[in-house]
């Protein structure tokens, strides 16, 4: 009896313990059955907890809208930085004046920053030149500053394309005298005078910058958006003979059978060498094919102010900008090509050129010498091809294990007028060291030794004794398997080049080179042949660049 009244009890705790826990569940899902004095449940019930989540969704969509227009402030601001606007009116100077000229004239044209830009405008082309081309601001190199220091850095004539329909040939241009001025020449052959316009006035002591072409051949448009150097036309690549023929192109063939091109684009900072490329190089164990950087090289040009039109702008618009400075020596200045009138001993004429060469000497060492490591010289009649120029210099010099600053080169091509008379063809053009410039300098005013006085046309052969007597000597510049690589004469006069037979007049040419011989046919001309002279027309100035550059096809 006393168990069974145990057992009933404890089973009467046990469910009052479940009433307990049965009455908490239903008052959590009632709202703890707690109610506000109208008898309702809490502001957590249901129906309070669908406007929370309401609430909770207006908030999410608001920070959406907040980041969306963060991120398009923040695309805009990455196009901004990588784009040119080219309708940016950035007013004047509030007088018209050429400040505020010249800082519209330079938001005209940029070369593109990055890579990002250049894809966005679709202008893949500059991307093969990257390696080549040092960044620029956003504004390339016709900037504001840029453009007050030199006005004219960029500047070409309007472009004259032929009419629609028009039957225009490049052949016409090859009809004219090879001493035109370019004032009978048609509109599409770029050479006449009135094209280019009277040269500006500039200041007595006006200084030229000399690297205004090699910039724009490094940004690859004139300060008007034009392509440069202007592009050549197909046509130019077709055999065109020195009247502008079908057939009869030698100077075509020539560079057909000995092989000659460009050793790279016009536009390349650096130079694939081959140290052992060199006659009675030793070949054993030299390494070829290194990469290099291309020394600096000025080319000067004498000439006169009725060659500016055709012969200095087909220059200036074909091989000039491969050329780390350019300038020409004429009769007038005119700071569009750049071109400079000096004043020297004597007349202006072919049989004082000596004197004025002595004045050219004279003002590039004053203000051009420590800029450059190689310096360039020839008349307006040439036609260079300055990289090859450039690849050679570099190999020479690591060859030798020298630099152009100390060591004394004399580049160019050997001539012997009989004895010891050495020197380099003024024709072909030959180039100083910087070191030999500055030990040339030193003694140029030499009476005795150096015929500072002396009034002769023969430029190339006084320099070379005055050389001679400070013991700087010629180089030898001709390849390992004995081809030439300065040329006296045009390409096809080259190739087709023959000694006279019996009972025939003596060749100069012959007899000045009788030291070493002349190669003839495919062999007169090394591959990476440098330059060539009597190249008298502008128009064939063109047809040779192309035939370096562009025509690889159709030869």
């Amino acid at each position: 009896m006393h168990r069974r009244t145990a057992t009933s009890a404890s089973s009467s705790k046990v469910a009052a313990s479940r009433e307990r826990r049965a009455k908490r569940v239903n008052k959590l899902s009632s709202g703890g059955g707690i109610r506000n004095a109208n008898g309702h449940l809490p502001l957590h019930s249901k129906h309070h907890e669908g406007k929370s989540a309401g609430i909770a969704k207006i908030i999410a969509l608001a920070i959406g809208v907040i980041f969306v227009c963060l991120l398009v402030i923040w695309g805009g601001a990455i196009y901004h930085v990588t784009t040119t606007p080219d309708d940016i009116d950035i007013g004047s100077d509030g007088k018209g004046g050429v400040k505020g000229r010249l800082k519209k004239l330079a938001n005209k044209v940029s070369l593109p920053k990055n890579a990002l830009k250049r894809l966005r405008n679709g202008d893949s082309k500059y991307q093969s030149a990257i390696e080549d081309i040092q960044p620029e601001s956003n504004e390339g190199p016709y900037t504001a500053d840029a453009l007050e220091k030199n006005p004219y850095l960029g500047w070409q004539p309007k472009p004259n394309p032929s009419p629609l329909g028009s039957d225009f040939s490049w052949r016409t241009c090859f009809k004219a005298s090879q001493k035109s001025d370019g004032t009978d020449q048609p509109a599409g052959c770029n050479e006449n005078p009135a094209e280019l316009g009277n040269a500006p006035t500039v200041d007595k002591d006006w200084v030229p910058d000399v690297t205004m072409i090699r910039t724009m051949v490094m940004h690859g448009k004139d300060r008007d958006g034009n392509p440069f150097p202007p592009p050549l036309s197909h046509e130019l690549c077709e055999d065109i003979s020195g009247t502008g023929g079908k057939h009869g192109d030698i100077n075509k063939e020539c560079v057909k059978e000995s092989m000659i091109r460009s050793m790279g684009p016009l536009n390349s900072s650096t130079v694939t060498i081959s140290p052992s490329n060199h006659y009675g190089a030793d070949a054993s164990g030299a390494k070829d094919s290194i990469v290099v950087p291309a020394p600096k090289l000025m080319c000067l040009v004498y000439t006169m102010a009725d060659a500016h039109a055709n012969r200095i702008r087909g220059m200036q618009q074909t091989w000039a900008g491969g050329c780390d400075g350019f300038l020409a020596f004429s009769t007038e200045s005119d700071p569009r090509l750049p071109a400079i009138s000096l004043e020297h001993e004597g007349p202006e004429a072919y049989e004082n050129m000596w004197q004025k060469v002595r004045s050219i000497w004279k003002f590039v060492g004053t203000h051009y010498l420590d800029d450059f490591d190689w310096f360039f010289i020839g008349g307006d009649d040439l036609f260079v091809l300055p990289l090859n120029l450039k690849t050679y210099l570099a190999s020479l010099t690591h060859k030798d294990g020298t630099n152009p600053d100390t060591k004394e080169y004399f580049v160019g091509r050997r001539f012997n007028s009989g004895g010891h008379d050495y020197f380099n063809s003024g024709g072909a053009g030959y180039s100083l060291s910087r070191a030999t410039l500055r030990k040339f300098l030193a003694n140029i005013d030499d009476a005795q030794h150096c015929a500072a006085n002396a009034r002769t046309s023969m430029e190339d052969v006084m320099i070379a004794r005055c050389l001679r007597h400070l013991g700087i000597h010629f180089t030898d510049t001709r390849d390992a398997k004995g081809r030439e690589r300065f040329h006296p004469f045009a390409p096809g006069s080259h190739l087709h080049w023959h000694p006279p037979g019996p009972g025939q007049q003596r060749d100069w040419y012959e007899d000045y080179n009788k030291e070493w011989g002349i190669l003839e046919g495919k062999d007169c001309c090394a591959p990476d042949s440098v330059s060539f002279h009597y190249i008298k027309k502008a128009s064939m100035v063109r047809h040779m660049q192309a035939l370096m550059y562009s025509c690889e096809k159709y030869i």
